[in-house]
């Protein structure tokens, strides 16, 4: 457990809705443009959106909170403002309306998380390796999630999808209240010019990683559900598929606080991207195959789960002083933003052709490029 000053139910309270969230935005949301006419193209390209704005908005706020500290007043902000934008997608279905209201929301949607991520680190402080304890009420909130509307979907059509997403906005906006802003004590008083920082090859090269494992998942996030429907699965088993990979997910970071320190932040980071290029390969492949889709999305322990907190770590290694809520910004916006706008952009456009087993096959490449770049430049932090 955390240090005891730590407020903890109140950090894993938010990571418990932010993440119940995406567990109606990441599994239904094509589900739900499908069902309101979109074609797959479509529907990469208005997903695209949601991730491009995190290329350039996590790093606007990021700035500002480095310069203003008051983290939590960002994320509050973004967060109730985020809900207001999205409430405008209940007046119009057309493309434009939808894409507009998507890039609105999202500019401020993804302020939130990198802030509250660096947020988290500071209340841990010297701690940081129990940052997964702390994230996995993440991973609950979205398998409850997801399980759950998957059921509902059964029974109501994807009409509902948009609803249930404002809920868990709501949430978060009145949560993100009770979190305390963090105490600048923890924070490193060595200090460099980012753009040294960013000159380092072994940082180059970290952030390609991150940029190449994000562009891999944006078939999965994108088309899976859509996916596994077309091969005859229900939206209910849909639902358990998915929370099955964020199970797995859940008992990595539990793990994950012995293992860091243990193995080292490089060897962890190569052998999920391995995992990762092996999960890609049988989903592409053996969508037919219950038994080896249950394997695979146990393989999401590996390419989200492990990789994410080596990654948040590693960033807190290399990113110190005001250039904390910065790194933080930069992993949200090379990684889930550029790499996850591109991702979901080519799997709209080769979905239906070359198709879902070329297109996955893609991304199972993506990932294989991305180790041999990992271990030919990558380094731990305490390497140095």
């Amino acid at each position: 457990m955390p240090h005891k000053n730590t407020p903890y139910w109140r950090l894993s309270g938010f990571y418990f809705f932010y993440f119940a969230s995406l567990g109606v935005l990441v599994p239904y949301w094509g589900l739900y443009l499908q069902w309101e006419g979109f074609s797959a193209q479509e529907i990469g390209e208005l997903t695209a959106i949601l991730l491009a704005t995190r290329i350039v908005a996590p790093n606007i706020w990021g700035w500002i909170a480095d310069h203003r500290g008051q983290r939590m007043s960002i994320v509050r902000l973004a967060s109730f403002v985020g809900a207001i934008a999205f409430s405008a997608i209940l007046f119009s279905n057309s493309y434009l309306w939808i894409a507009g209201v998507l890039f609105v929301f999202s500019f401020f949607w993804n302020a939130s998380l990198p802030q509250f991520e660096a947020t988290t680190l500071q209340h841990l402080g010297e701690h940081s390796h129990h940052y997964s304890k702390i994230r996995l009420w993440g991973s609950v909130g979205f398998i409850i999630t997801v399980a759950g509307l998957g059921m509902l979907l059964e029974y109501y059509d994807a009409s509902i999808v948009p609803y249930i997403m404002l809920l868990s906005l709501i949430a978060i906006w009145i949560i993100s209240l009770t979190v305390p802003e963090s105490s600048s004590r923890h924070l490193s008083l060595e200090h460099q010019p980012i753009l040294a920082i960013l000159k380092r090859p072994e940082v180059i090269a970290f952030l390609s990683l991150c940029i190449l494992v994000q562009i891999s998942h944006g078939p999965y996030y994108t088309f899976y559900t859509i996916y596994l429907e077309q091969h005859g699965y229900s939206r209910s088993l849909i639902g358990q598929l998915w929370a099955l990979g964020v199970v797995a997910e859940i008992v990595i970071f539990l793990f994950m606080h012995h293992w860091l320190p243990r193995f080292g932040l490089r060897l962890v980071l190569l052998i999920s991207l391995i995992l990762s290029t092996v999960r890609w390969l049988i989903i592409g492949f053996y969508p037919d195959s219950l038994g080896l889709l249950l394997f695979a999305q146990l393989l999401h322990a590996a390419s989200f789960g492990s990789f994410h907190a080596a990654a948040i770590t590693w960033i807190h290694h290399y990113f110190t002083g005001k250039n904390q809520g910065r790194g933080q910004a930069l992993y949200s916006s090379i990684g889930f933003g550029a790499g996850g706008a591109i991702g979901s952009l080519c799997s709209g456009y080769f979905w239906v052709s070359p198709g879902p087993t070329a297109t996955f096959s893609m991304a199972a490449l993506t990932t294989l490029i991305a180790f041999f770049i990992g271990l030919r430049w990558l380094k731990d932090p305490h390497s140095n």
